[in-house]
């Protein structure tokens, strides 16, 4: 085991929802601070007992298994404050509300131990939760590394447990602005269809049946602009799966632009817009998916008050709508 293993096991009994999940996929979706050949290597040290007994990484869990689990300290390095700049929204003595950069990854996992927001985080401010844990202070809820926009950060636990009942009781209204391949047929729509991990690659989602894992999933849309070949469209998710808006916009055949792993295209440029002929046709104009959390409603975990926050849209994405408006209108 190349690893030290915690003294103090985790114990904890298998929900129904989870019957049928390999105790290695089943670990790695609870602790997402370990990738799953760590927790394979937890299982092949014999530190991983089902009912009391050493497991195998592909036994398969069943409702009212008893799990415990040693696993191995994480690094340090997660707890290293670093002066990273980030676009305070609004700030309190219960939370705040910050304007995420694309790139930047939320909190600390594998392969990303420094560089994140919750480093940033322990710079700027000196109070920040702990219900998430010790690798995840303040955070309340989370984006994708190269979705930029607003997120909640809590600074005492009382106010993250307010705001986490929020989001649980779906009472957050959380906006994002996409721009995306094609123009929907319709103007405004209603995505339902049931979201879960795909079946060859891990770190994706995708369409599921409830049989394979698929979870409820709703999104609305609604078509603000369009334009030929593209459109700006406003989601308003009800419901928080991974993936969630990526995915059902590419269900219905209009991918984010630049969505690596959904649309399979990396950058959009000025000349896929304008033609080859212009001047500057090899300009970058975004590199990322156009995905922006553009607005939230909130109330106060503490006063109660009903509050509204937006954020303009980062300059590659506005860079991208200004050219599309010029080009494609």
């Amino acid at each position: 085991m190349p690893y030290e293993l915690s003294a103090t096991p985790t114990e904890f009994v298998v929900k129904a929802r989870m019957i049928g999940k390999r105790i290695d996929a089943y670990l790695s979706a609870r602790y997402p601070d370990y990738s799953r050949s760590v927790v394979q290597k937890v299982i092949d040290a014999g530190a991983v007992l089902i009912n009391g007994q050493p497991t195998k990484a592909s036994t398969k869990v069943r409702e009212g298994d008893i799990i415990r689990v040693w696993l191995p300290e994480l690094s340090e390095a997660t707890h290293e404050p670093q002066d990273i700049p980030i676009g305070i929204i609004y700030e309190d003595e219960a939370f705040v509300v910050v304007n995420k950069p694309p790139g930047l990854v939320t909190h600390p996992a594998k392969g990303n131990w420094t560089g994140t927001l919750v480093n940033a985080l322990q710079f700027h401010f000196d109070k920040l939760s702990s219900v998430g844990g010790e690798n995840r202070p303040g955070i309340v809820h989370r984006l994708d590394r190269d979705t930029s926009g607003l997120l909640i950060v809590a600074k005492d636990d009382r106010a993250h447990g307010a705001l986490s009942k929020q989001f649980a009781d779906r009472t957050i209204q959380k906006e994002y602005i996409a721009l995306v391949y094609g123009a929907p047929d319709r103007d405004r729509d209603l995505i339902r269809q049931m979201i879960g991990p795909h079946p060859t690659n891990r770190e994706k989602m995708a369409i599921r049946l409830l049989a394979d894992g698929g979870k409820e999933a709703v999104t609305s849309y609604e078509v603000l602009e369009r334009f030929r070949g593209f459109a700006l469209v406003k989601c308003l998710p009800k419901t928080g799966r991974t993936h969630q808006i990526r995915v059902h916009l590419t269900h219905i055949g209009h991918a984010i632009i630049a969505d690596k792993m959904y649309s399979g295209r990396t950058s959009l440029a000025l000349g896929d817009i304008a033609g080859t002929e212009v001047d500057d046709a090899d300009q970058t104009l975004i590199e990322r998916q156009a995905l922006h959390a553009h607005s939230l409603r909130l109330t106060h975990p503490v006063t109660g008050e009903v509050l509204n926050f937006t954020a303009p849209l980062p300059d590659d994405m506005d860079r991208t709508l200004n050219s599309l408006r010029k080009y494609r209108s």
